[in-house]
């Protein structure tokens, strides 16, 4: 009898040290007790916030929890989200590093800058190439100035023309695809040079081959990226929880990048780029990342990168390249597609911003000569319509509205009044919910460009202030976005060369709804527009004769 009670005995103990360790503790003892549950599952398991992810429906709910609850919530036993900027100083701002979510943006089996799990790591890479992307450095840029030229005058502005005068005006062209395709040759000409870099706007059978293999694959990143310990088991016994067509989708994509870096590469070892006359054939970050390599192997066996990119050089460029090249054309592509889509539907602001671009010196109004001009950013940066209706955009469309996860430090720290919080709790915002607080952004599921117009929405300095440090479209800290003075003067410059010369209307916007997730375009992945060409007459600059200086449309 005695023998048979042991047994039992051993269930039992097992059973109750189960219920504390999975229930009890978490629920009513742990730290993270205090915090309020977005569920009421959340406290005991990962369930509820991994099924709103798997359904893609993650922003909302994870925003719908912070409406009821407050600030900071709790999404799982082990997560946690924020969402005011007190919490976005502490987890961007404060040293919290990136964990194993991450990893699922290596490529070629080597971490780029962004797929980086630590902070020094992180900052080795950077500093490699975070000059070439910085404000400065774009507006002085040469090479990016000669490269915009061809894209805009010999490539997108032609095709848009080509569509205006064709049948294809009345039936609309898909812009989405469109507008990808120019981000696409903007990005890679900076990073290859324009002779090595893409050119999907003159390509469009490859260019539609490739944006289908890489958007094919976005759906099937869950089980990797969320539970990849499962799917690593799985695939012990031959069970592949991701279809096994992403990989070769994935392998086709890095095989098109790696043509590029090694074309690249024989391009600048064998001397023909010392003797390029042609400034827009510069590989600027790709340059970058070799003059940065070249100065860490100086450091040796001290470089925190020994072991990743100076063990495997070239694999380590390509997977920064095609990090670069992937994030630097969806992001910009999908803001193109809603900016545009909200323009096509007030043709007075359209007209408006027509006005405002036609004061630019020189603008980018076509004619019969054959000059091509680029404005400068800071010429750029001095239109407050064009300035106001992009970052609207950026607010209500962020193309990275979901949640970017942090992991707590070691030993504990606080969010907000929530002390002794543990290390090792993923924690994060989401811009989804950073750009939907109502105290800031009145009614703020309506796009409306006057938020962002200084000199005429009555705005106060604090109104103002708040308004720009809720405003988290690149991210924050130390980690965000290196690219988004790139991605602000190339969409300013795209959004110029268009409405300075064509009005555009909306055909079919079935599916323009925004999908949830981490990276987020448009439901059905396509918008079709029509494009109407703007016969516009400056009138004569006379500012030494009479100081007039205006334009009239016709």
């Amino acid at each position: 009898m005695l023998l048979l009670s042991i047994p039992i005995l051993v269930s039992i103990a097992i059973s109750i040290a189960a219920i504390y360790k999975f229930i009890i503790y978490p629920t009513f003892i742990s730290p993270l007790s205090k915090i309020p549950n977005a569920h009421w599952s959340s406290s005991i398991s990962p369930f509820w916030i991994l099924w709103s992810r798997y359904n893609c429906q993650e922003n909302r709910r994870v925003h719908a929890a912070h409406l009821k609850h407050g600030s900071v919530v709790r999404l799982a036993p082990n997560e946690l989200s924020v969402n005011d900027v007190g919490g976005l100083r502490t987890v961007y701002a404060g040293g919290f590093e990136k964990g194993q979510w991450y990893s699922i943006f290596d490529n070629y089996g080597v971490p780029c800058m962004f797929s980086s799990w630590h902070s020094r790591t992180h900052s080795a890479r950077k500093r490699m190439i975070s000059n070439i992307y910085s404000k400065s450095n774009i507006h002085s840029s040469t090479a990016l100035a000669e490269q915009a030229k061809v894209i805009l005058y010999d490539r997108l502005l032609p095709v848009i023309t080509s569509i205006s005068d064709s049948v294809r005006s009345t039936d609309g062209v898909d812009v989405h695809d469109l507008w990808n395709a120019t981000t696409m040759d903007f990005i890679t000409a900076y990073q290859f040079g324009l002779k090595n870099g893409s050119n999907f706007l003159n390509n469009e059978p490859y260019r539609r081959h490739w944006f289908g293999l890489y958007h094919s694959r976005k759906t099937y990143t869950f089980f990797s990226q969320e539970l990849p310990r499962l799917s690593r088991f799985l695939k012990h016994f031959y069970i592949n929880l991701t279809p096994t067509w992403v990989d070769d989708a994935n392998r086709e994509l890095e095989a098109w990048t790696k043509d590029r870096c090694d074309a690249t590469t024989v391009y600048v070892n064998d001397g023909a780029a010392a003797k390029d006359s042609d400034p827009a054939n510069e590989p600027v970050v790709f340059g970058s990342l070799l003059s940065g390599i070249e100065k860490e192997e100086k450091k040796g066996s001290e470089s925190v990168l020994s072991d990743t990119t100076l063990r495997y050089p070239e694999a380590s460029i390509a997977s920064e390249m095609i990090d670069h090249l992937a994030a630097g054309h969806e992001t910009s592509g999908i803001t193109m597609t809603y900016l545009s889509w909200h323009l096509s539907q007030d043709l007075t602001l359209q007209d408006t911003l027509r006005k405002e671009l036609l004061t630019l010196s020189p603008n980018m109004l076509l004619s019969s000569s054959s000059e091509k001009n680029i404005p400068s950013s800071k010429d750029l940066d001095a239109l407050p319509v064009l300035h106001a209706v992009l970052m609207e955009t950026l607010r209500l469309r962020a193309a990275i509205p979901g949640g970017q996860p942090r992991m707590t430090p070691y030993p504990s720290c606080s969010l907000g009044p929530f002390t002794d919080i543990p290390g090792g709790v993923r924690v994060g915002a989401q811009a989804h919910s950073v750009h939907r607080n109502a105290e800031v952004y009145p009614e703020p599921e309506k796009w409306d460009y006057m938020r962002w117009m200084d000199a005429e929405n009555g705005y106060s300095e604090e109104q103002r202030r708040e308004r720009d440090r809720h405003f988290w479209a690149f991210s924050s800290g130390g980690r965000m976005c290196v690219g988004s003075n790139f991605a602000m003067f190339e969409l300013k410059l795209i959004v110029t060369a268009v409405y300075s010369n064509f009005r555009t209307y909306i055909v079919d916007d079935d599916g323009i709804e925004q999908t949830d997730g981490y990276t987020c375009g448009p439901a059905s992945n396509k918008l079709f527009l029509s494009f109407e060409r703007v016969v516009e007459q400056l009138w004569i600059r006379r500012a030494n004769l009479d100081g007039i200086d205006g334009v009239v449309s016709s």
